[in-house]
Order: structure tokens, then sequence, then C-alpha cells
């Protein structure tokens, strides 16, 4: 069983969180390719996939979306996982609340590759990656800055995916 993990990522984070998947599905025993979006040159050759992007203003990055769309019609038949990194902040404030949203593209990424199931994980935000104008900007909410990532929930959701692999028909 081969399965593409890909990830659009900004900054490395939402990388970061492809990677652990990918190694949470080899430590149980499913083949884990793993490459940026747009390095994916054929969806040939896969069992399943795990879809994935960083969030910014409610939509994933542009990378993925062009994956999503030059994959119409090679998804099908195939089962596929959906994960977004998003969200920062402690989880009990407003505006972190308001990030853990679905994105906007969601459904369109659901019709067009019959996902199974969508995840949204928290993010990191680390200030060197901002410009001079948000940095000035997260001194108004200084509790939105470090790495959020719960990475037991991302391997226990990755484990989730293997036992489902591990459980279907060849193709």
């Amino acid at each position: 069983m081969s399965v593409l993990v890909t990830a659009a990522t900004k900054y490395g984070a939402t990388g970061e969180i492809a990677q652990a998947i990918a190694t949470a599905l080899t430590e149980r025993g499913v083949t884990a390719v793993l490459l940026p979006p747009q390095q994916v040159t054929a969806l040939e050759g896969y069992e399943a996939f795990v879809l994935g992007s960083a969030v910014y203003t409610g939509h994933w990055l542009p990378e993925a979306m062009a994956l999503v769309q030059r994959g119409a019609g090679s998804w099908a038949g195939r089962p596929v996982w959906l994960f977004s990194s998003g969200p920062v902040g402690d989880p009990g404030k407003a505006l972190t609340k308001k990030m853990g949203v679905d994105p906007v593209d969601l459904p369109k990424i659901r019709a067009a590759t019959g996902a199974r199931e969508h995840r949204m994980f928290p993010g990191k935000l680390d200030r060197k990656n901002l410009s001079f104008g948000q940095r000035a900007g997260l001194a108004l909410f200084r509790s939105m800055q470090g790495d959020f990532r719960d990475w037991d929930a991302i391997r226990d959701w990755s484990a989730g995916i293997a036992d489902v692999l591990h459980q279907a028909p060849a193709r």
C-alpha cells in the first residue's frame, strides 16, 4: 500500500505535520511518500492520499488547490484524507476559535477528491516569519505566538488512517 502525503506550507510548520503523518504511517507498516504539492507530477501508483495545507484568511494555499484541480478525476476510487493547519493561540479564546473553522474551500476540495475526512490541526506562529507590520500587530495578541501543534492528535489520526488502510482490500 503506497500513500502520497502532501501538504502546502508557507513557513514549514504544516510541512512538519505532513512529515509526522508520513512517519506515523510508515511506523504502522504503510509505505508513505512525502512530497510538496508542486512536486507531485502523477497520482498513478498511489493507493491512497493524505492532502493538507496551511490555512490563511480561511483558504488553503494555492499550491494545494492546484494539486486538487490537477488530480481531478484521479481521486475517484481511492481513499483520500484531508488536513488543515491554522489556528494558533489559546483554544479557549474567541479569535482562536474563529480560526479553527473549516476552510472556505473545503466543500470544493471534498467534492473534487471524495475525501473521507477532514481534520483541522492547530498550527505554529513564529514572529521571525512575520513582516514588520504583522509583528507590530502581534504585540496586541502575544498569546497567539508559539507552537500549538498537538503531536499526539496528529499521530493518533495517522494511526487511524493506517488502520483503515490495513483493512482495505487490495486494488
